[in-house]
């Protein structure tokens, strides 16, 4: 049985591996743009950002952690919000671009939020960097990842089948892509709660 599950993830990566590069060379253009845009950002706003940042760090070092609930709310809601839009872009052929779109911005976000830790609080912005946007991302990107690739294929069997009239059943593969995209939510769902319950507590530490 773990044979045969393996195998198919192993024929799945191998199917969608240009796929699964293009899009990592996307978000990584993505981080990039991210990262450069804090330097073209006018000092009014960079001052205005570094003392919404300070009022944050202050208020969790010395109120200590905020309400929890709904925080996660918040967190979930962003994500289950972002899966359902991919879900829905992946059944219409005209949303591929839509999902690299996202894609692209959820790196852009990424790195500017990486970027401005970095250039307003040097190392120890690297290791609020670390401790508090880099172990849910690790959960999160890769999650994106698989739900985008999965949506962009889906579409593009959806131009098979419709536009160039080849049989294929597309039900069994509307299923599958169903059942993965759920399956991520679950992910974030974890990374939701990592994002509430551990980070603030990590990025405490540091603060400490």
């Amino acid at each position: 049985m773990r044979s045969r599950i393996g195998q198919t993830i192993q024929a799945y990566a191998k199917e969608h591996q240009s796929l699964y590069w293009f899009t990592i060379v996307l978000f990584t253009m993505g981080i990039i743009f991210g990262a450069v845009l804090v330097n073209s950002l006018p000092l009014s706003q960079k001052q205005e950002l570094h003392g919404f940042l300070q009022y944050f760090f202050n208020t969790l070092g010395q109120e200590g952690i905020p309400d929890t609930r709904p925080h996660f709310q918040e967190s979930f809601g962003h994500y289950a919000k972002t899966v359902g839009i991919m879900w829905v872009l992946g059944l219409s052929i005209i949303g591929l671009p839509m999902i690299l779109l996202i894609l692209f911005l959820k790196g852009v976000v990424v790195g500017f939020t990486v970027g401005f830790l970095v250039n307003q609080m040097q190392w120890q912005g690297v290791t609020f960097a670390m401790m508090g946007v880099l172990p849910q991302n690790l959960l999160v990107v890769p999650a994106l990842f698989i739900i985008g690739v999965s949506g962009i294929s889906f579409s593009l069997r959806l131009i098979k089948t419709r536009l160039l009239s080849k049989r294929d059943g597309i039900m069994p593969h509307f299923v599958g892509y169903t059942v993965l995209v759920i399956s991520m939510l679950a992910v974030l769902t974890i990374a939701s709660l990592f994002e509430t319950f551990v980070s603030p507590r990590l990025m405490q530490l540091v603060l400490n």
